[in-house]
């Protein structure tokens, strides 16, 4: 859906420099098109799921990648065996071993790999995919891109309303008519709630208390 409504806001003249999203909308291949259109996706990244990044051993960004040799050096100096195309999950990555040999013998191999028959194997995207990814995950991690991510706050926080208050993640009425009249109806329910709150000064929640004295005093 990114693409869709980036494409949308071109159209429009109002295609931003910024965009702010969920972690669903987070990937390598939307972070490159976003940024051939002069887009800079803010959403973060899913942490790493392997074995290793939930125990504190060796996860894959700790791995040198040497591209243009095509080898792949570990925390421990050990250069990889073979360097292979591949497909995991209908996606193309690069797949590189380190052999037996290398690995069972290795004083920090516990911290590595569980494999008993072969040495460790390390999936990673293709270049471009792959540096993007490391460039993105290393500027999630500073606190500069966690302040200028607080701007999703709002747009989660309208979200979780319309659904606790309007129930709006089911449809009550059959056909598309009926549904875009409902959404529309809670569409307007939200703002009058929103509107008499800032009205009144009462917070929506304890969380927005700030945000709500701020609008008054603009007021």
């Amino acid at each position: 859906m990114t693409e869709p409504v980036h494409d949308a806001l071109a159209r429009r003249g109002l295609a931003p420099g910024e965009h702010a999203l969920d972690s669903g909308y987070a990937s390598g291949e939307l972070l490159l098109a976003a940024r051939a259109r002069g887009i800079t996706l803010l959403a973060p990244l899913l942490p790493d799921p392997s074995p290793q990044a939930r125990s504190g051993g060796y996860t894959a960004d700790m791995f040198t990648i040497d591209w243009e040799a095509k080898q792949v050096t570990c925390p421990e100096g050990q250069v990889s065996s073979s360097w292979t195309p591949a497909r995991s999950k209908g996606t193309n990555i690069i797949l590189a071993r380190f052999a037996k040999a290398t690995c069972q013998p290795c004083p920090a191999r516990a911290r590595c790999t569980t494999a008993v028959r072969s040495g460790r194997q390390l999936g990673f995207r293709h270049r471009q995919i792959h540096e993007a990814l490391t460039a993105a995950r290393a500027e999630q991690a500073g606190d500069a891109w966690q302040r200028k991510y607080r701007i999703r706050a709002g747009v989660e926080g309208t979200i979780a309303q319309a659904t606790h208050v309007t129930g709006i993640r089911h449809a009550r009425y059959l056909g598309l008519p009926k549904t875009r009249l409902e959404h529309n109806t809670a569409a307007a329910a939200i703002n009058l709630i929103r509107l008499d709150a800032w009205w009144t000064g009462k917070p929506l929640d304890r969380t927005r208390t700030t945000h709500l004295q701020r609008l008054d005093l603009a007021a």
